[in-house]
Parts: structure tokens; C-alpha cells; sequence
């Protein structure tokens, strides 16, 4: 197994407790991984007080702090990685990086530009069945549009669990669907 150089970017609930421990498994697995903070240590307690003040950053700025934390590591090929939101800004950069080894998504994705284009990038995503913010109409879109960009795409869909299923301190955690989720994402990270 060769070691990846994670960058994991937390969810709209800021760099909380589990973003850490889901960090600290991963360099358990022999990894290393970064997690930047893209809300300059605020955190929230709902989802929506979240999403107010990230939509107050706006998507610009959140994208330029995301590119300037990976910007010194990414020539050594990084793994981008995240939860919900940071899923979403992890796949933006993963799709205008041509030295990603991997995408990780859990809880989320992004739209996708048409001139995206990548060589068999490995993506794997994880989501709650059904999920309010990946409706099923929404992921089939996003299927075929990352297959035309070139990504090399799998998906897993954890039936009955809530959004950010693999967080036990928010009231969607589904301690089966989170376990299941770290088994297979680490499996994955063994095969790049």
C-alpha cells in the first residue's frame, strides 16, 4: 500500500470534531492529510447557520482559500477529499488539477464545467439513500457528466441513513452506514 497525501475539507458545520477523527483514521491508515480550516475556526450547529455563513463567503472566496491550502502540497499528487460542502470544493479541484490521484466524496458533490476533462481520475462517492441534497435525479445527471470528464466513477448509497451520516456528533449519524462508508473509502485509497 503507498501512502496518499489527503486534503479533506470539512463540511458546512465548519472543522469539527469528526473531521479531525475521520483525519486521524486516515493517517492511522498510513496517510498524510491536511484539513484546512475554510471558516477561519467558526463552526455551527445547524446546517443552516452553516450554509448562511458560507454562502456569506461566498463560493469564490471558499475556493481560492481551498486552492491556496492545497496549492504547497499538490505536486505531490493529492487525494482530494470531503464532507458535503467540502466534497463539492474538493471536486472542483480535483477536476482542474491534472496531478490528483483520487477524488473521496462523502455526503456530496458538485456541479461539474463542461471543459472538465481528466485522465481515469478515480472518484469514489458516498451518500444517504434518499438524500435531501443528492436527490436521485441529481446524481444520475452527475454520473454521466463526470464519466464524460474522463473519471473513473463508483458510487455508494447507504439506505435510511441522514446526510452527514458518518458525523456521531449531528443527529444524521448511522453508526452501520459510517463504518461501512471508512471500510470501503479506505479500500479504495489502497488501490491508488
Amino acid at each position: 500500500m503507498e501512502s496518499m497525501n489527503i486534503m479533506l475539507f470539512h463540511s458546512t458545520y465548519g472543522l469539527r470534531p469528526a473531521v479531525r477523527a475521520a483525519a486521524d483514521r486516515l493517517r492511522a491508515a498510513g496517510h498524510e492529510v491536511w484539513t484546512p480550516d475554510l471558516f477561519e475556526g467558526h463552526t455551527f450547529e445547524t446546517v443552516e447557520e452553516g450554509m448562511a455563513f458560507s454562502d456569506g463567503i461566498g463560493k469564490v472566496e471558499l475556493l481560492k482559500r481551498a486552492v491556496l491550502a492545497a496549492a504547497p502540497y499538490s505536486e505531490r499528487g493529492l487525494v482530494y477529499a470531503g464532507f458535503s460542502l467540502g466534497a463539492s470544493v474538493g471536486q472542483t479541484l480535483a477536476l482542474g488539477d491534472e496531478k490528483a490521484r483520487g477524488l473521496l466524496l462523502l455526503h456530496g458533490t458538485s456541479d461539474i464545467a463542461e471543459s472538465a476533462s481528466v485522465d481515469e481520475l478515480p472518484v469514489q462517492l458516498h451518500v444517504a439513500e434518499p438524500d435531501p441534497f443528492e436527490t436521485d435525479d441529481w446524481l444520475s445527471a452527475w454520473y454521466l457528466q463526470m464519466q464524460r470528464t474522463g473519471a473513473d466513477v463508483e458510487i455508494y448509497r447507504y439506505a435510511g441513513a441522514g446526510h452527514i451520516y458518518t458525523d456521531p456528533d449531528l443527529p444524521d449519524y448511522d453508526a452501520e452506514a459510517a463504518e461501512a462508508t471508512w471500510k470501503v473509502a479506505l479500500g479504495f485509497l489502497d488501490t491508488l
